[in-house]
């Protein structure tokens, strides 16, 4: 058996983890190199709050990856425990089998998965099985833990009626919502041999007892690693979907391990369907130590169309303090700074470092306070900004092709159109003032995630007698078409948009993008040179 040890823990080329395929855009395979990237910062933080101690030669460590797919944080971890317990554990057999069954966990998040994550780690898709590098396992799963969850349908208004296992009658709910995922019925109440992805880590209100029930009581973890699911869908138009990976990094804060590092989405950065609060929960979290911020998705998992990028942060529970953010972009030198992740007078994370000297520059002159990002009130563009629908019109709206006595312009998607003035029962106020209307989203190429991107859809200008659709917002009014024709420039500027980006977190470009942008007299045609010398 040694030598089959010893053979399987030789490098691999190609290393398969990085030939299989994703199984969704949501549900993507860490691949080995980043993998190893985040175990290298886990080291490095152990060694600093060690005095240099190396984490891979602890044998009392315990390391859980609670949503596991292709088992590669788990593999990489027994393969470093493997060399820095040599002169512990001198037996290779021995030194494997304590990795394996003493400080190795895992919880699968599908069959699937399961499957492949022993494989990976264990060399057999059973612990115990002939092929099994570990020899001291009783059962099949080892300790890489799968069994099908249900969801908990609640706030069904839909009933049909139908029988339990047992054939007995009962009235069932068909249009709920899981009240732990917010996952859609309609979705993913699904018959046996189908996967429910009800994630066992998240459908719980109790973690510490489940981890108990998983893998025996008064287990403490002191590493929680992993990349997890991101998002469900929630049964809304279209593809609406609502984040889960923010359970995830509650759950996992809630098993107090030393040190926590997960990969997600950086849309809760400032956006996202992610849970009330936790956003100010993480901004406010002093033991967030640091967070790598890559502006493409792509940059880390090649094919994947992630809008927002992702990032991965360090949580370290015991020693609180500022956080070192770095962003990352393809070969550009990474910018790195140590500061605080929710500034004075911001709701955000302030993503860019060099954008966040900027903003504090802008705000300064125009609130006179150098520490907050904050601008008063009566100087927000995002007063001039209109809500969705600013007349009342979905996106789906398309008007008469010809005009009418007392009949207004549409801007619409697709064109323009007609519509009876006596019709529209919001924004009336706008309709025979100047204005602009702009995109209510800048889309990318498609579905992919295409950093740089536009920031804004080309903004124009709206002559009296127009609205417009859901399709764009309206800003205004202006007294003069000088006036629309000066904030038009304004929009055009490149400082102006850096300013939208900074609390922009995806395509849409809503009211609340426009927060750190200042208001300025509609009395000139604006340049970036002139907002040069102004701030």
């Amino acid at each position: 058996m040694s030598e089959q040890v010893a053979f399987s823990l030789r490098n691999r080329n190609p290393d398969v983890l990085t030939c299989i395929a994703n199984l969704s855009n949501d549900e993507v395979f860490t691949p080995p190199e980043f993998a190893n990237r985040m175990l290298d910062q886990v080291a490095e933080a152990w060694a600093e709050d060690h005095n240099g101690a190396n984490i891979w030669a602890d044998s009392s460590l315990k390391f859980l990856d609670p949503f596991t797919k292709s088992g590669v944080f788990l593999r990489e971890i027994a393969v470093r425990l493997t060399d820095g317990l040599e002169d512990e554990i001198p037996d290779l057999q021995d030194r494997v089998d304590h990795i394996l069954t003493e400080q190795v966990f895992g919880i699968a998040i599908t069959h699937l998965t399961s499957l492949i994550a022993r494989r990976s780690v264990y060399c057999s898709k059973w612990a115990n099985g002939e092929h099994s590098i570990a020899t001291s396992f009783n059962d099949e799963d080892g300790n890489i833990w799968f069994e099908r969850t249900e969801h908990s349908w609640a706030g069904a208004t839909d009933f049909v009626e139908t029988a339990d296992s047992a054939g007995n009658p009962i009235t069932k709910g068909t249009n709920g919502k899981c009240s732990y995922c917010g996952a859609s019925q309609k979705t993913l109440d699904r018959a046996d041999e189908l996967e429910t992805h009800a994630y066992a880590f998240i459908h719980t209100d109790n973690i510490e007892a489940r981890i108990s029930e998983l893998f025996g009581a008064d287990m403490q973890f002191d590493v929680i690693i992993g990349n997890p699911p991101y998002q469900l869908g929630d049964g809304g138009f279209g593809t609406s979907a609502t984040s889960i990976y923010d359970s995830f990094v509650d759950q996992a804060k809630k098993l107090e391990p030393r040190l926590l590092t997960m990969v997600i989405p950086a849309r809760w950065f400032s956006g996202g369907k992610v849970r009330p609060g936790f956003r100010e929960s993480m901004l406010s979290d002093d033991r967030i130590r640091s967070i790598d911020d890559f502006l493409s998705a792509s940059d880390v998992f090649p094919g994947v169309g992630l809008k927002g990028g992702v990032c991965y942060f360090l949580w370290d529970r015991d020693n609180p303090g500022p956080c070192t953010v770095t962003t990352h972009f393809k070969d550009d030198p990474p910018s790195t700074a140590s500061r605080q992740l929710l500034e004075e007078g911001a709701d955000v994370f302030i993503r860019f470092n060099e954008g966040l000297s900027i903003l504090k520059k802008v705000a300064a002159v125009e609130s006179g306070q150098s520490q907050s990002v904050a601008l008063p009130e009566g100087r927000r563009f995002a007063r001039l900004v209109s809500s969705r629908k600013p007349f009342g019109l979905a996106t789906t709206f398309k008007g008469k092709t010809t005009k009418s006595a007392g009949d207004v312009l549409v801007h619409q998607n697709g064109g323009k159109g007609y519509t009876p003035r006596k019709s529209i029962s919001n924004g009336s106020e706008l309709i025979d003032k100047w204005k602009i209307y702009v995109g209510r989203a800048a889309p990318g190429t498609g579905n992919k995630d295409t950093y740089p991107h536009k920031i804004l859809s080309t903004p124009f200008v709206g002559e009296p007698g127009s609205i417009s659709s859901e399709t764009y917002l309206c800003i205004g009014p202006f007294d003069s078409e000088e006036e629309a024709e000066s904030a038009l420039s304004y929009l055009s500027c490149r400082l102006t948009r850096l300013l939208v980006l900074l609390h922009k977190p995806s395509q849409d470009t809503t009211r609340k993008v426009y927060t750190f942008v200042p208001t300025q007299e509609w009395t000139q045609t604006w340049t970036d040179e002139d907002l040069y010398k102004k701030y």
